[in-house]
């Protein structure tokens, strides 16, 4: 039976299944603001004061891979126009700066260290560009635009995702088709975000937190932070990506500090355990290297979910019925906190789930996705049922866990963490 357009619409493409296994990714906020104390400048702070003269992308790497990241994202150029590449496109760039003598290549070292290490590399091209006169002209602006993002998409190997940021272009209109056929055709195997024709979306704010349900077929994503504009088309499969800095802003500040363990596994959960990816921002310092701190609290992290997660109880799962499963750990165990994931490549079917063991309710909730994390009081059990709502869902795997944690931990409300300044919560 051949599969209609619109149903095939909802099926999620080879591309977008191997960025959803990715689970973490790591974001860089770098550039002029790093030196400035700000968040968004405007384009006319000096090329001068660009100069972090121990830059070392392997530590930006090792921080990523500590943070249990698949791939790192680097604002290549913020809303404030600075390339961190010598682009041919303006002289508002490395180039004009004293580090590396004016030779240098931030996009260039970062991509060499994720080659070596094995990480992906994605790019952060802002579509608004506060430094470049051009901008006022939307024709000659998207041919600037298109420029730069050729070079970035042809200059510095494979790259795993393409970050269009959609703060400050409310209004404006580019020539998307132009744009994303540079990166279908230069970088095939990169993920879109958020803008033109993406593949995946903005989960919808800046604290890294889904909700249950986290849809993978919707039909319009936001695409701007400070409006309720929306890119419209019909329902398509779109998973998405939750946003959240380390620290309360998101280029780095001396001023500033990271959240706390607690906080962070909260968004932990509230993403990869609701079935999102995470794009955790951690910003270099004016250095060019992650802070001590930061470092200390990715370590920390790391060390909790292998704590909590390095010892899975994998079950055998035997279908009952439609939409119901056993999963049989083969003994009797004692677990606090259930795993489930869906087969996904013919979309996400699981609308609704509900975990039972003797005939007692352990957890429900409603999409599963690409991971669904429970908490519970611990029990000591050797099956489980699973029962699920939808159009033939299909369970791939269940794992329980002993952690000695019985609840999900909940963040602070917003305003406890946001900074008092509004610019400190923008990306």
């Amino acid at each position: 039976m051949s599969i209609s357009a619109e149903t095939s619409a909802h099926h999620p493409t080879p591309l977008q299944l191997r960025w959803q296994r990715s689970g973490v990714g790591v974001f860089l906020h770098f550039g002029l603001n790093t030196f400035a104390g700000v968040e968004w400048s405007d384009g006319t702070l000096p090329a001068a004061s660009f100069d972090p003269r121990l830059l070392d992308a392997r530590h930006w790497v090792a921080a990523a891979k500590t943070a249990g990241a698949g791939y790192v994202v680097l604002t290549a150029k913020h809303h404030d126009g600075f390339c961190l590449w010598p682009t041919s496109t303006t002289d508002y760039s490395v180039a004009s700066s004293p580090w590396r003598d004016g030779t240098g290549d931030v996009v260039r070292e970062l991509a060499d260290a994720c080659t070596e290490a094995g990480m992906g590399l994605g790019i952060y091209l802002s579509p608004w560009d506060r430094h470049e006169p051009r901008y006022s002209d939307p024709a000659a602006y998207d041919d600037f635009y298109c420029a730069q993002l050729t070079e970035l998409c042809t200059q510095y190997g494979d790259l795993v995702e393409v970050w269009f940021d959609g703060a400050g272009s409310a209004g404006r209109s580019y020539d998307w088709e132009r744009i994303v056929e540079i990166v279908r055709t230069h970088q095939p195997e990169a993920v879109i975000f958020n803008m033109g024709d993406p593949d995946i979306r903005w989960i919808g704010n800046e604290d890294g937190l889904a909700a249950d349900p986290v849809e993978y077929v919707v039909d319009v994503t936001r695409n701007d932070v400070h409006t309720d504009e929306e890119l419209g088309f019909g329902d398509r499969y779109l998973p998405p990506e939750c946003d959240v800095s380390l620290r309360h802003g998101w280029f780095w500040h001396p001023d500033d500090a990271p959240k706390s363990l607690e906080h962070l596994l909260a968004i932990h959960y509230r993403s990869v355990g609701l079935g999102a990816n995470l794009l955790l921002n951690v910003p270099p310092n004016r250095d060019g290297l992650i802070d001590d701190a930061d470092l200390a609290r990715l370590r920390e992290y790391a060390d909790e979910r292998q704590r909590r997660f390095g010892a899975p109880l994998p079950a055998a799962l035997t279908p009952l019925a439609p939409g119901r499963w056993r999963a049989d750990f083969g003994a009797d165990v004692r677990i606090d906190h259930l795993e489930l994931v869906e087969e996904l490549e013919n979309g996400q079917r699981v609308a609704a789930h509900r975990v039972v063991a003797s005939g007692v309710e352990v957890c429900a909730g409603r999409t599963v996705g690409a991971g669904r994390l429970h908490a519970f009081p611990a029990r000591t059990l050797r099956t489980v049922e699973i029962e699920t709502t939808g159009p033939d869902p299909v369970l791939s795997s269940v794992r329980g866990f002993r952690t000695g944690t019985e609840s999900i931990p909940v963040p602070p409300p917003v305003e406890e963490y946001r900074a008092a300044d509004g610019d400190m919560i923008l990306m």
